[in-house]
């Protein structure tokens, strides 16, 4: 059996790994075995951060509106009950979003919920 020596799918496959590799520091966008481990690591990062991404946005968003509400006199738990009894279906980015940038509708909002 002839010895194999790495041809044009080796060659290939090495080749989009060290693609991806580039900007790395030292060995790792150079060797091929630094690379591919640490493009494997990166990639299982880019994929948990991903989701933990959603969880850092609604964090955020919560934040946003437990401080403009405590402002006008409420609590977040307290504001997002009254949403839900007055039959009020708005997300939190959007709430959050109402708060930042048009704070006069927000407060609005806030005193339909508090009625």
């Amino acid at each position: 059996m002839p010895r194999a020596k790495g041809g044009f799918k080796t060659r290939r496959r090495r080749k989009k790994v060290l693609e991806r590799a580039k900007g790395y520091y030292s060995a790792k966008s150079r060797l091929y075995r630094s690379a591919a481990e640490a493009v494997d690591k990166a990639l299982q990062y880019a994929y948990r951060d991903r989701k933990a991404k959603k969880q850092e946005f609604r964090a955020l968003w919560i934040i946003r509106i437990n401080a403009a509400v405590r402002a006008l006199g409420l609590t977040y738990s307290q504001f997002i009950s009254g949403l839900k009894k007055a039959n009020i279906t708005l997300n939190r980015k959007a709430l959050a979003d109402m708060a930042y940038n048009d704070p006069s509708a927000f407060s609005q909002l806030v005193e339909k919920v508090k009625n």
